[in-house]
């Protein structure tokens, strides 16, 4: 399909206006495909000529203003409109549009435990296409008044009120001015809570079969849901700009959730069926804040282009971290964001793909360009960026260029320059050249202290900026305690400016015995610690009294993991010694996983693995042992999560799966029975029939998922040859049962079983995303990728794939990533 260029977008703004589409959606015609009839009432500024996109199984008829136009003249998703004169016009459409499988467009799911139905869209970035007919560019708002033909005893739900007007027609209240990618309609047989705020209608929606759990997390949707509401209408003086409130927990779901207004989606994993931790209704929490933040930054005001897509993102980012913390019992957010979200960034940052939080406009010069800069950039190194911007210039000041800008741009679109003009406008502060650094440069810069021993003057710290970008950080300075030497007491904490203009900064006193920059967390920045303060470290890291402070400095050892100044062991030894006594789950989820997930699994030879895992069963154990009181309900379910997958012996796991129960508790659900016999299958200690079984007990979509993974995961050379089929040489599989088949694909401990599979990927894969579109080409880069293949053949093969190939968007920059991480890891192991 041809992808809209900067170019053509710009062309087509300037000729025409869009005031309205008229939309009417038929339902009811079958499981492969639907009606879609569009009717467009636009104005062009001069005469002249464009086009209108649409992708559908079926164009039936066009008219221009009551003439016919050829429906053989569509090219790939192009029609083009010739001839146009100055002034009002109307197109109407009328096609036939194929359902997804792909969570791309019009998805349609068919829920495997009660038979139910369900439909929902997503139009980003451009799948509007598959739905119907329109000018497609987020710069081209307009009007959106849909109606839906639905099966009896559906329920229709959309960016506006919803009315039933019987006999299955719905009508949905027209939107105010919104970009195309924003539209949403949901439609099934949907289980819904319902309730009002602030005049305001709001509910919570999702499948029938969910209902249970939905119901019992209700009220804790709904209060997070209200609160934020409630702090954002503190903040920001434009009122909540849509008629109503609506979030639906949709099945198999690409993203976390998308802000369309009215109508936030969200994966619906987000019901939860089986236990989780404080930190995972957390991150719930902070997704339902950020997409309502988009309610603002987003959906009111709007992105010229997708060069800007970082200031629907980044600023999203940092207010639902923020708001969070602010207005609900979630009061230590940024400690999550900092040892998981905010590594995201410093990854993808350290990669050849990186890119500017906001690039260049020529750097984006379509939209199969624009969907790969949807990442660890535009997110967590933005959200950083945002954060260190209010640290610099004051929330006071912060907030009322927000409002400045909401003001000038509400219901249109803005640029780079008209968010720093807004905020520029509310301070004397230099804004400007403060984007030029943090939003328009890339990397990482790295801070590192060099300490001079106390003399009568005092201490002295001199910190080595490599990077340019001007910093306002906290630094921590902590001694041991007298009387408990295990422990640390906090002496001072003072901020500095990056780079120092003054030389070294002096403290009264000797020098500490633990110096952190950053301590807080609120640059962007690599840090490192002297060697003294790292001694002190790996003896009393669990004994730094705050956890955002511990974070940054085991954000610090896996930086230097990563960067080869740390050996991975040496990051084992210090997980045993401090995670048995830590208390903050989010820093015990980062560790694990990092631990498990990189040093065992990549950054260590199959030789060390064994010894990995051992360690990674003794933190378990300690933990496990330590919450035996029941207090810590989830650090003791992240415990065993983490025992399960790093078991190398099935007897223990397949007792608790046997019982039912881990011995203490918790008693098995069925997350964690799914996750004991997918290691099960990993080690060959179950078959298909035992698979089958299990999802006998549990038919539901996540136990399809799951019984996919464990087949895939069959340490048996036919299982994986029909897994390899399944994702490669049939269609059928759905974006969810794709993912869950790569990710039980490729295991360390069947190295050389797939072995062969390795150079087979990186043919097939391209295959597979010629024929499946972004969507599962991503999922292929992501989750088929031959991840354990930690060696110089696999890296050949990959960078002969990239030399040679002419590779979907999304594939490439996936490959590109994953590439980039095998160099990494190979040179981690050399080291």
């Amino acid at each position: 399909m041809s992808v809209l260029t900067r170019d053509e977008a710009q062309t087509r703004a300037q000729l025409i206006d869009v005031h309205r589409y008229t939309v009417a959606l038929d339902l009811t015609t079958g499981d492969e495909t639907f009606e879609s009839r569009a009717a467009i009432q636009f104005t062009a500024r001069a005469a002249g000529d464009t086009f209108v996109e649409l992708k559908p199984a079926l164009l039936r008829s066009v008219t221009l203003d009551g003439q016919p136009l050829d429906p053989h003249t569509l090219d790939q998703n192009r029609l083009a409109l010739t001839g146009l004169t100055e002034g009002e016009h109307e197109l109407r459409v009328d096609a036939t549009m194929r359902y997804s499988r792909t969570g791309e467009g019009m998805h349609r799911f068919t829920d495997p435990t009660d038979g139910e139905t369900y439909v929902y869209t997503q139009m980003f970035l451009e799948d509007i296409q598959r739905v119907f007919a329109v000018f497609d560019q987020p710069d081209l708002k307009a009007v959106f008044a849909l109606s839906l033909t639905a099966p009896e005893g559906w329920t229709v739900l959309g960016n506006g009120i919803a009315t039933d007007e019987g006999d299955g027609h719905w009508s949905i209240a027209p939107t105010p001015p919104i970009s195309t990618y924003l539209v949403a309609v949901a439609a099934g047989p949907w289980h819904s809570v319902r309730t009002e705020h602030a005049g305001l209608p709001f509910g919570i929606h999702c499948r029938r079969s969910l209902a249970p759990h939905l119901d019992a997390d209700a009220d804790e949707i709904l209060t997070i849901t209200r609160a934020c509401y409630d702090r954002y209408h503190e903040k920001f003086k434009e009122p909540y700009p849509f008629d109503s409130y609506d979030q639906a927990f949709v099945p198999e779901f690409n993203a976390g959730a998308m802000e369309n207004p009215g109508l936030v989606t969200f994966r619906d994993e987000f019901v939860y069926r089986s236990a989780v931790t404080d930190t995972e209704r957390q991150t719930r929490a902070m997704v339902i804040a950020h997409e309502m933040a988009h309610m603002w930054f987003g959906d009111l005001v709007t992105l010229t282009w997708w060069d800007d897509i970082w200031l629907n993102e980044s600023f999203a980012e940092y207010m639902g971290y923020q708001t969070l913390t602010e207005a609900t019992r979630f009061t230590d957010t940024w400690v999550a964001f900092g040892i998981d979200r905010k590594s995201w960034g410093y990854d993808a940052d350290q990669r050849p793909s990186t890119h500017p939080v906001a690039p260049d406009p020529d750097a984006v010069p379509d939209t199969a360009s624009a969907m790969l800069n949807f990442d660890g950039i535009s997110y967590a190194k933005g959200a950083s960026a945002l954060r260190q911007l209010v640290a610099w210039l004051g929330e006071k000041d912060f907030l009322a260029g927000i409002n400045t800008h909401f003001a000038r741009h509400k219901f249109g679109n803005a640029t780079l320059a008209d968010f720093i003009d807004s905020l520029a406008a509310s301070t004397d502060r230099d804004v400007h050249r403060w984007a030029e650094k943090w939003l328009r440069t890339s990397g990482v810069d790295t801070l590192t202290p060099t300490i001079g021993n106390g003399s009568e003057a005092g201490w002295t710290l001199d910190v080595t900026q490599h990077g340019n970008r001007p910093h306002r950080i906290a630094v921590g300075a902590y001694d041991r305690d007298l009387v408990d030497p295990g422990q640390l007491t906090p002496r001072d904490r003072f901020e500095i400016d990056i780079p120092q203009q003054d030389g070294p900064t002096v403290r009264p006193g000797r020098r500490p015995d633990l110096v952190v920059l950053n301590d807080g967390d609120l640059t962007y920045a690599k840090v490192r610690l002297d060697d003294r303060s790292w001694a002190t470290a790996l003896e009393s890291l669990s004994a730094i009294p705050d956890p955002l402070t511990r974070a940054v400095v085991w954000n610090a050892a896996r930086d230097m993991v990563r960067d080869g100044e740390l050996a991975p062991t040496a990051y084992l030894d210090a997980a045993r010694t401090h995670l048995p006594r830590e208390t903050d789950l989010a820093v015990v989820q980062g560790v694990l996983a990092f631990a498990a997930t990189q040093i065992a699994d990549r950054y260590l030879g199959p030789d060390d693995r064994p010894a990995a895992l051992a360690t990674l069963t003794s933190i378990c154990r300690a933990l496990i042992r330590r919450t035996e009181d029941g207090n810590a309900p989830g650090l003791r379910l992240t415990a065993v999560r983490h025992f399960i997958s790093a078991a190398t012996q099935p007897d223990g796991i397949q007792d608790w799966l046997n019982s039912d129960s881990v011995p203490g508790g918790p008693e098995l659900d069925p997350e964690l029975r799914w996750r004991i016999l997918y290691r099960l299958a990993v080690l060959g200690a179950v078959d298909d029939e035992a698979i089958a079984a299990e999802l006998t007990r549990d038919p539901s979509a996540t136990g399809q998922e799951g019984a996919a993974r464990c087949r895939a995961a069959l340490p048996d050379g036919d299982a994986k040859a029909a897994a390899w089929d399944r994702m490669f040489r049939t269609d059928d599989l759905s974006n969810y049962l794709f993912t869950a088949t790569a990710q039980g694909f490729w295991q360390p401990e069947q190295a050389d079983l797939v072995r062969r599979y390795v150079p087979r990927f990186y043919t097939d894969a391209v295959e597979l995303a010629d024929r499946r579109g972004p969507a599962i080409a991503e999922c292929a880069g992501r989750y088929a990728f031959p991840i354990h293949a930690t060696d110089e053949e696999s890296l050949r093969l990959g960078e002969e794939c990239l030399s040679g190939t002419d590779l979907l968007p999304a594939l490439r920059r996936k490959l590109v990533d994953q590439l980039d991480d095998l160099r990494r890891a190979l040179r981690v192991r050399e080291g």
